[in-house]
């Protein structure tokens, strides 16, 4: 739990703070050994992901949790059609109509609402159906009475332990959501009693994880798609396994002769913290989360998190006087209030006042009076925390890709979606690079990273589109 070992000789030049005091270098330096992991460490840390994720493949596990899907079907990105999907996010919600072209291509219109603090920790579901009724109306797509029910795909971004295509029993919150009355129960049918008291004539077809619709997104444009992750607010991904290898499935074997699995990986470490590279920083953001103790591998590398962590180094910082000369403010103090995407902005700041720096220390935290060797140390705060989260991220990739090395011996795609990766400077290179420490050249080769945008949504309707044709036969 001590973080890493590097010997100070082999810091990298770019962790020193021009101007900084030798209490402060030696602060950073301490920051420095802790948050640079080597490929050692960082072997030992997939080591044991393997070995979770073959726990979880074996019997309901309480850490990988290796849910499966009930998605056996490969789409085959020539069907064609109008679907609906509700992706639920952990700050947004968003209602889509998806029109399938059969030459792989979709196009959708879509409304996004806002999560409210009133559905975050009440009235979710009737939050959601109102969203589905707004939508239908604002597009006249409402069906009568004398129609048949829409058929809808439910992203669903939360654990649950799914028995079939269309029902799943939530597992725990995540990312923020409280709901109280839901852990254990079925969340197609909270929906879907939510939707009839509003009148609406809409069925789940099918509910699925931000991941398993990313992954089936990509799978309609794309037949080489083996593996959907999200690198965003919170974090997971999920894979087609060989159903020979699932010790607890125990229907029947699709004729396809595999499944998608949802690992729910921001759970790994959880229940130890043994592995994972726990700073005091982490271990008191934990401590002060909705859920301690809870998606420790998330909370390290996720955009809910990281610039939480961030805050803590440095009141850590300050309280030694090594940062802002001692002073800090009532924001500074608060937790979560200081974003993920404002050490996104700091870690490219390269003006020589660091000027983009000085405002989000002065005006965002309400702290003036910065130095520019404060600016440096805030800068490689962002930097130290967002490369970890980024190494530690090849961690979940090389796991599962390693998982079945048969599938990589030809060409296969990862489809990637959220903030972190999209947005964070520099993360979709360190976490490709790191992986490609852990993998032979050969296959690596193989590898084709594909950022997929909106496929939470877009991989949602296609599995409705799969799930009613089955259905249907």
């Amino acid at each position: 739990m001590a973080g890493n070992t590097q010997p100070a000789e082999q810091l990298d030049e770019r962790y020193r703070v021009a101007g900084a005091t030798a209490e402060q270098q030696q602060a950073v330096d301490v920051l420095t050994r802790q948050f640079l992991l080597t490929d050692e460490r960082l072997g030992a840390i997939i080591k044991e992901f393997r070995r979770r994720m073959e726990v979880g493949l074996a019997a309901d596990s309480t850490m990988l949790k290796m849910v499966l899907s009930h998605v056996v079907w490969r789409p085959t990105g020539q069907e064609t059609g109008s679907y609906f999907a509700i992706d639920l996010g952990g700050t947004n919600l968003r209602v889509l109509r998806v029109t399938l072209d059969g030459k792989g291509g979709a196009t959708s219109v879509h409304q996004k609402f806002v999560l409210p603090e009133e559905a975050k920790k009440r009235t979710l579901f009737d939050f959601i159906a109102q969203c589905v009724e707004t939508f239908l109306d604002d597009h006249n797509m409402r069906p009568a009475a004398s129609e048949p029910p829409l058929s809808i795909g439910f992203t669903f971004s939360y654990p649950i332990d799914q028995k079939s295509i269309n029902s799943g029993t939530l597992i725990h919150w995540t990312k923020g959501l409280s709901v109280p009355g839901c852990i254990g129960r079925d969340v197609v049918r909270l929906l879907e009693d939510a939707l009839l008291r509003l009148g609406l004539r809409v069925k789940v077809a099918a509910v699925v994880s931000d991941t398993v619709s990313t992954l089936l997104a990509a799978a309609y444009s794309d037949p080489a798609a083996q593996m959907g992750v999200i690198f965003g607010t919170g974090t997971n991904a999920a894979y087609y396994e060989d159903v020979a290898s699932i010790a607890k499935w125990k229907g029947a074997d699709p004729a396809s002769g595999e499944m998608v699995v949802s690992i729910e990986w921001g759970a790994f470490d959880s229940e130890e913290f043994a592995i994972l590279p726990f700073t005091p920083h982490d271990i008191k953001l934990d401590r002060k989360s909705l859920n301690p103790r809870g998606q420790a591998y998330e909370k390290m590398i996720s955009g809910m998190y990281l610039g939480e962590i961030a805050r803590n180094i440095m009141l850590w910082l300050a309280d030694q006087r090594l940062l802002l000369d001692g002073r800090s403010s009532a924001i500074l103090n608060a937790m979560w209030s200081l974003d993920t995407s404002y050490l996104s902005s700091a870690a490219v700041d390269n003006t020589p006042d660091l000027a983009e720096i000085r405002q989000i220390i002065e005006k965002t935290l309400d702290v003036p009076g910065s130095t520019l060797v404060d600016r440096r140390i805030f800068k490689t705060i962002a930097i130290l925390v967002g490369e970890r989260a980024a190494r530690l991220s090849a961690v979940g990739l090389v796991a599962t890709l390693t998982k079945r090395p048969d599938l990589l011996s030809k060409p296969i795609t990862v489809a990637i979606d959220g903030s972190m990766y999209e947005h964070y400077p520099g993360f979709a290179c360190i976490m490709a690079e790191t992986a490609s420490h852990f993998i032979p050249e050969g296959q690596f080769k193989n590898i084709r990273f594909s950022p997929t945008k909106d496929g939470s949504g877009v991989g949602a309707a296609v599995i409705a589109m799969l799930a009613t044709q089955q259905q249907q036969q």
